[in-house]
């Protein structure tokens, strides 16, 4: 379970690592063979909407040669980013899904030769609703969506939410019962923003809560155990009031 947060991905410094990949996998590819890469989680996040001006990884789909790679490794060797900068970990989640490729929509082409796809909308609260994690920013993500597609005059509804999960994953086996009761309450309550700060704080407070166990338990949190762990913080935080 990694927590630490050096490294921030803007909206100006991805497009740059971006751009700089494409012209590094073109020297070493040639200019026949293009390239597809599908940004999903905080990096979709970003690129598409204005509530997050900042990721600390970029999880994506990569579609390409070998040579890939080493452009990957170059650009973090030049800008000095975190080994793993641009990874394809999230496909070993349950939020992934091999029709993510299909429902992803166009972003931009680099150096006429790396197209940049990612997921928005409905598709991307799926993912959400899978991964779940209350101490990362999944909840705060999908209220954030939620109140951008509002503004913009084109609300996500219930009947599209469920559409996306049953064509990524076939069911909403993989929602946890909390998280699809969050869905549900939130769609019906609309008070997007008020929902959106107060699940940011909550999700800030969970974080600090796991940084400071990882300090006095070095490797004992991991992805079946923190539910547990920040459940217990809280009832402790809860009993010194």
């Amino acid at each position: 379970m990694i927590l630490d947060e050096k490294i921030a991905f803007s909206k100006q410094n991805l497009d740059q690592y971006l751009r700089e990949l494409a012209k590094e996998f073109r020297k070493r590819n040639g200019k026949t063979m293009p390239a597809e890469i599908i940004l999903t989680g905080g990096a979709s996040i970003v690129a598409n909407y204005g509530f997050r001006d900042m990721t600390y990884d970029i999880d994506a789909i990569i579609l390409a040669s070998g040579a890939m790679r080493e452009a990957i490794h170059y650009v973090g060797e030049k800008f000095n980013l975190p080994a793993g900068w641009l990874n394809t970990d999230f496909m070993r989640t349950n939020s992934y899904s091999p029709k993510l490729i299909e429902c992803s929509a166009y972003y931009k082409t680099f150096s006429n030769i790396l197209t940049v796809r990612t997921i928005s909308g409905e598709y991307l609260i799926a993912m959400k609703l899978v991964s779940g994690r209350k101490y990362k920013n999944d909840l705060s993500d999908i209220t954030g969506i939620l109140l951008s597609h509002e503004k913009m005059g084109d609300p996500i509804t219930m009947e599209r939410i469920d559409h996306a999960v049953r064509r990524l994953y076939g069911s909403w086996d993989f929602v946890s019962e909390s998280t699809r009761e969050f869905i549900e309450h939130i769609l019906k309550d609309r008070k997007y923003m008020e929902t959106y700060l107060h699940i940011r704080d909550e999700e800030k407070k969970s974080r600090e809560i796991l940084i400071e166990f990882t300090k006095a338990y070095p490797e004992a949190a991991n992805e079946k155990n923190v539910e547990d762990i920040l459940q217990a913080a809280r009832r402790k935080l809860q009993n010194k009031k």
